[in-house]
Order: C-alpha cells, then structure tokens, then sequence
C-alpha cells in the first residue's frame, strides 16, 4: 500500500539527497516527512509511511556532516514518533512480517544507529507472543556468541524486547544475570520484567543497581518513578526520584513536568523542591518563579545568587504597575550584583535602567526617601565596584537635576 501511495518525502530524501554541508535541509526535510506521515488518517498507510521513512534516514543523510548535534536530535525525534506509529497500526500477521523484515533490513544497513531504538521496541514492534519468541530465537545464537566473546550484537536489545513481550520473564532475567558488563541499555529490560512479575520493590533494587560506567542516573531515575506511579505509590516517587527523573532544557519545562506528574502536590512546594536540589544557583529560578507568578519566591530568589542583569531590569520594567513591590525588589538585586560586580559586558544604560526602576517603584510603593538613601549608601561603599559607583552617582545627580529644572 504504502509503495503505492505518493509520498513527497520519497524524492526528498532518495540515497544521497543531501551533502557535506546539507545538515539544515536535511532537518527540515525529515521534519517535514514526520509531518507528512502524522497528516494521514489510515494507521496501515501510516504504519507503512514511517517504515518507508526509516529505510531512508541513513542512505538519504550518510554523507551529511553531524558533528552539530541537530541531525542526530532530528533523526532521534522522529525515529522515536515512528516506532509507535508501526506499534499502534492494526496486526496482520503477513503484513506484521514484511513490515519487520523490511525494519531490520534497514537497521542492519544502518551506519551510524539511527535506528537503535527501533531495536529496543522489537518485541512490540512483533505484536504478538509467538512472532516475538520467533524472532527471540534468530537472535539467541548470535547474541550469546557476541556474549561469549564480549563483543557487541546490535540484536541483543530486539532480542531482549522479544523475550519481554513473550513473558518469558525468567529467561531475561537469567541472560541479564550472565551479561558480560554492568550497564542500564540491557538492565533496563530486567526492571521491566520484574515489574510485570508485580516485584515492585525488587524491581526498584535492581534498576538502582544497574547504573554502569557510562549512564547517567536520569533514565533509572525515570524508571523508578513510572513503576512506583503505575503502583499507586505516587508519593514516594516524588520524594525519591521526581527531581532526578525530570531534567528537561528549561527550568519552567522541569516545573511542568512534575506539577503535570503529581496534581496533588502543592505549584509553591514543587518549585521549592526544584530551588532546594540546585543550591547555590537559585538565581536561576528566578525566571520560573516570575513566570509562575509566585513574586515573593522570585524576589527572595533574586537576592540569593545573581541573575542575569537584563533579567531583572526586565522585570522591574513590566511589573511596575502590576507588581511594584516585585518590580522594586528585583532592581535593587540587580543594583545589588551589579555593585558587587557579578556581571560581566556591562554598560552604563544596565546600571542607569536599574537607577531608574528602583526609584520610579519607590515612589510606587511609598518608600522614596528610603531608597534614596539606599542608593547613596551603595555609590559610597568602598567593596562597590568603581564602574558601577560612578554610574550610580551620574544617574541619581541626573534625576536631581531634572526634579530642579522642573
């Protein structure tokens, strides 16, 4: 069906579409076949888009240069949408079988593993316990030589998958117990294992003892906390695992993931539980607590450790009417570091726009004379830094002028 169908990503991304220096287009076009493939309302047509697709990654990007990342995050993204479009397709056992011969064609093809996930999904990717234990059996001879010899079988993780969806639980566990090295790729499908066995707690152990030389504790963290969530244990995989298990890019990312992950939980407790873990650079959650509208975390925040410059005179700025009170405190922190010479690049118009906002939110808050004060205290101390100092005395003696003129 799906050789049939008139893709556009066919043409697009053919065996050697893009070169040396292609890796911008060749993101674009993979995005936009991802696209493409999520438009079409058919799961069988779908299902056959997405494999058509991941026959074509590494032919079509093979000479691309890598070394940004943006190819490899690109190709991550949508290898990982593609292998549920395959799983959640409708099971046709003569169907189900081209489709996997075509799959592991691809991978075995595959020059730089691409592909490795789809690996890992095998045994669903079968859909069916007697096409797993198949597959389980073309895999085994191999994988145990490869084990034998401490070598590396890219069939290990499918082969692995294949006896999870089989049940053969026992079996897994005993090929885990005889692997040739500690690491969670392969450990990973113990856990699963032992928690469909119903082996809570020993399947917790034994995922926090599969840590090997080179993982990192995020993913075993994240396992943790799914099997205890899926147990109706929801508090203890906050406290024990929640804020090692939801690294995202933002801190505002991180927030909504756990208040996403437990409703339960107090928005204030959470986030003070996030400021708690990274002590020493609470500055950073500043922004979050602002964007939360949580104006006394912020404020506090903003006097524990420095926050970039603009950050504060940003929102001095755009809260002085809503919030003056926040937006006072959040120029007298950027007076603060920036007299103690935290920042570096800085220029005049920072320490004048800050001048600036912390006496026009006095005046707001009815603290004029005090700030004032404030301000001549801080040109005057001997630790302020000098750039600073003298910035501080031309824009208050700027501001006098003007109240005399007028």
């Amino acid at each position: 069906m799906g050789q049939q169908f008139k893709w556009k990503f066919r043409s697009r991304l053919r065996t050697n579409a893009f070169g040396w220096k292609g890796s911008k287009l060749a993101v674009q076009r993979i995005k936009e076949a991802v696209r493409e493939i999520h438009k079409v309302k058919d799961p069988l047509l779908r299902a056959e888009g997405s494999i058509l697709l991941l026959e074509r990654l590494w032919p079509a990007t093979q000479h691309v240069d890598s070394s940004s990342g943006a190819l490899g995050t690109a190709t991550s993204n949508a290898v990982h949408i593609l292998i549920q479009f395959i799983i959640d397709a409708p099971y046709a056992e003569g169907v189900r079988k081209k489709w996997l011969n075509r799959l592991w064609r691809a991978i075995e093809e595959d020059g730089v593993d691409y592909l490795h996930e789809v690996t890992e999904h095998w045994g669903e990717l079968c859909a069916d316990q007697v096409v797993a234990l198949r597959w389980a059996d073309e895999f085994q001879s191999t994988h145990a030589s490869s084990w034998e010899m401490g070598g590396y079988f890219s069939g290990t993780p499918a082969y692995f998958s294949c006896l999870l969806q089989a049940q053969r639980y026992d079996e897994l566990l005993k090929q885990l117990d005889d692997a040739p090295y500690l690491t969670w790729s392969y450990r990973k499908f113990g856990v699963k294992a032992l928690a469909a066995l119903g082996k809570t707690d020993e399947a917790i152990r034994y995922a926090e003892a599969s840590q090997g030389r080179n993982d990192g504790y995020t993913q075993i963290a994240a396992a943790c906390e799914a099997i205890l969530i899926d147990a109706d244990r929801p508090d203890e995989a906050y406290r024990r695992f929640a804020l090692d298990a939801n690294i995202t890019n933002t801190h505002l990312a991180r927030f909504r993931a756990l208040s996403k992950k437990y409703p339960h939980k107090k928005p204030e407790l959470i986030l003070r539980d996030l400021i708690a873990s990274t002590p020493g650079e609470e500055g950073k959650w500043f922004a979050t607590a602002k964007s939360l509208c949580h104006f006394e975390v912020a404020a506090e925040l903003a006097h524990k450790s420095p926050v970039n410059i603009e950050t504060l005179n940003r929102a001095a700025r755009d809260f002085m009417e809503k919030e003056p009170a926040f937006a006072l405190q959040s120029s007298v922190a950027a007076l603060r570091w920036l007299a103690a010479g935290e920042f570096y690049e800085i220029t005049g118009a920072d320490v004048y726009a800050a001048v600036n906002y912390v006496r026009e939110a006095s005046k707001k808050v009815g603290c004029e004379q005090k700030i004032n004060q404030w301000l001549s205290e801080l040109a005057a101390a001997p630790n302020t830094e000098e750039f600073v100092r003298q910035q501080i005395i031309n824009a208050t003696s700027c501001a006098s002028n003007r109240k005399v003129i007028r």
